[in-house]
């Protein structure tokens, strides 16, 4: 029977010492079709692995509905097809990134700072996942002649909190819910870190960026003996809305890497292949030492200046990662398989159709609701979208400052109707007193939850009240226009669209709303992807053919959306565009792609 085991001198593969060079593709932001390319890509690289998280949040955005928890099980199939082994880190909590950790609004709402310990209310939850997931990989495990050799228990937990209690019971569950592969856990190479998030008898291994052998040194303090591995070996990083890109030198992480080798250990590029985040699924940092400061959200791009980049595509890191791994090879590597073609011809889609903020929000939109204080997100079950909050300033009282206390995370606000300002987290007051009485509207977007640190789980919306001077304004109206309901089959298509000059005409309320809109698309069958840019649009969403390419943002750096090629059709293609703060020219245009990042190489850290 086929074997995978760790002992104290190492990995071993039916009986023989092997080490793991593996890489990090996240299935949930690379399109299915594109699967089989990005792994030949690794296989070309040099690696003999893949790893993947799992969003739990993504496959139950709300409690009992369950989403297509098959795509773990066909992501490794063709995993097993190209030849590859599998890391299958299921979390619960996952960090990556991605909105909220992975963690579903509805958790982190009910339970707050409860989650991720002992809390015998969350542990269920956890549980019922965890027995509705891990058929997926159970049957999939080598010893059932798949290809997965490793799982992890929890993730980074060490960075997080202490709950010896709560690590060893979901170590527990994955035995019991039939996970007979060796566990893992992985944490930064500190001691407080490997101390809070390691469980007994369970392999240990370390995320770095760079200082391999002072990283295993503190490694071995804990575990003095088996396999040495970097779980997350950050060859790059990620972008943040509103900041300077950040790059890592090839030849320096080429360096990194190979002295990870040199010390006989394994490893996980974080990330070998970045992908997307499509759909509004980005997450969020807070700034400062123990990330607790500024709000910091991510841009749609996960392209994570890795190897592999957005597009597909071989980068120059790629080539001297590839020049590395050979030498660790006992074969030549794989050719690589051809690179992607992107749109030969730059198309120019022009934008015929709109519909009003307002009207969309009636048409898709949640029930109203009433109640004293402002309603948080997840109190109204919106994961990702907006919430328009409506109040009543009373009057006759003279002008004073209006605000929020707690917003998260913008809010663009009307007063009787009229354009008053865009308030954040940071500058809560209008620029103008209001006077009453006047009806305000506040239309209030999160820009992706915190995936990491101690405000994990924080919530979103106006989480404490609407201030008229100091006295809090209450009779608040709430309406929440969550992302995915655009995914309703003929939900869009039934939406009162106007002409397009509609939208001039209507004043403040014609610089939000959905637009609409086609572009001709020849040789589609073959393209591999396209590169979608907004020229003097502010902020939104777009989808192509009824596919959400994720947000957009005038902020920066990310100036152009990645197309996935699957997603165009062989003649007309449908763009929507939903803008939430001030809409450009009625077009958009469509490329070939280009890189994504550019700026000045930074150090790699966390």
């Amino acid at each position: 029977m086929t074997d995978f085991t760790v002992g104290d001198d190492g990995f071993r593969f039916d009986g023989k010492p092997v080490r793991l060079l593996s890489g990090a593709l996240h299935y949930f932001r690379v399109h299915e079709e594109q699967w089989e390319h990005r792994l030949a890509m690794l296989a070309a690289m040099g690696l003999n692995c893949v790893e993947t998280y799992v969003p739990w949040n993504l496959h139950e955005p709300r409690e009992g509905e369950v989403r297509d928890v098959g795509a773990l099980g066909r992501f490794l199939d063709a995993v097993e097809r190209a030849g590859l082994w599998a890391i299958v880190r299921p979390g619960p909590y996952i960090c990556a990134e991605w909105e909220n950790g992975g963690l579903p609004v509805w958790v982190t709402g009910r339970f707050g700072r409860r989650v991720r310990t002992r809390d015998a209310e969350y542990r269920a939850v956890v549980e019922r996942w965890f027995r509705e997931l891990l058929p997926q990989v159970v049957q999939r495990q080598v010893v059932r002649g798949g290809p997965v050799i490793l799982v992890q228990a929890e993730n980074e937990y060490g960075s997080f909190g202490s709950d010896a209690v709560y690590l060893e019971w979901l170590a527990g569950l994955l035995r019991e819910c039939g996970v007979t592969v060796p566990l893992f856990t992985s944490d930064g190479p500190e001691d407080h870190m490997l101390t809070g998030g390691s469980v007994p008898g369970l392999l240990a291994t370390a995320n770095f960026g760079s200082g391999a052998r002072e990283g295993f040194e503190v490694l071995r303090r804990h575990q003095p003996k088996g396999p040495l591995m970097c779980m997350e070996f950050w060859c790059g990083w990620f972008d943040h809305w509103g900041a300077e890109p950040v790059l890592r030198d090839a030849e320096e992480a080429a360096g990194a890497l190979r002295e990870i080798l040199e010390c006989g250990a394994s490893v996980n590029i974080y990330m070998a292949h970045g992908g997307t985040n499509f759909a509004g699924w980005a997450g969020a940092n807070r700034g400062g030492p123990l990330q607790d400061g500024e709000f910091q959200p991510t841009v749609t791009s996960y392209d994570y200046d890795a190897p592999v980049d957005e597009y597909g595509r071989a980068t120059e890191k790629f080539h001297l990662f590839r020049k590395v791994l050979q030498e660790y090879a006992e074969e030549p590597l794989p050719e690589l398989p051809p690179e992607p073609k992107g749109l030969a011809v730059p198309v120019r889609a022009d934008l015929t159709g709109w519909a009003g903020l307002g009207d969309v929000l009636a048409a898709l939109g949640d029930p109203e609701t009433e109640s004293g204080v402002p309603p948080a997100f997840e109190e109204l079950g919106v994961d990702r979208g907006l919430v328009r909050y409506r109040v009543a300033v009373p009057g006759p009282r003279q002008a004073y400052p209006l605000g929020t206390s707690g917003l998260r995370d913008r809010a663009v606000v009307y007063v009787d109707g009229v354009r008053a300002g865009v308030l954040t987290e940071e500058s809560g007051t209008l620029p103008e007193p209001v006077a009453g009485p006047a009806e305000v509207e506040l239309w209030v977007e999160s820009l992706g939850r915190v995936n990491y640190g101690p405000r994990l789980g924080e919530p979103k919306g106006i989480t404490g009240g609407v201030l008229h001077e100091r006295q809090y304004l209450h009779g608040v109206r709430a309406r929440g226009l969550r992302l995915d309901a655009f995914e309703a089959p003929g939900a869009v298509a039934a939406l009162p669209f106007g002409p397009v000059e509609a939208a001039v005409g209507a004043g403040d309320a014609g610089r939000t709303g959905l637009f609409r809109g086609e572009f001709t698309v020849e040789g589609a069958a073959g393209l591999g992807h396209a590169g979608l840019e907004l020229p003097g649009w502010t902020r939104g969403f777009v989808w192509v053919n009824g596919f959400c390419l994720g947000r957009y943002w005038s902020a920066g750096p990310q100036r152009i959306l990645y197309v996935p090629g699957p997603v165009l059709r062989e003649g007309a293609n449908e763009v929507w565009v939903l803008e939430l703060e001030d809409a450009g020219g009625p077009w958009v245009e469509l490329g070939p792609g280009v890189p994504v990042r550019a700026g000045t190489p930074g150090v790699v850290q966390r």
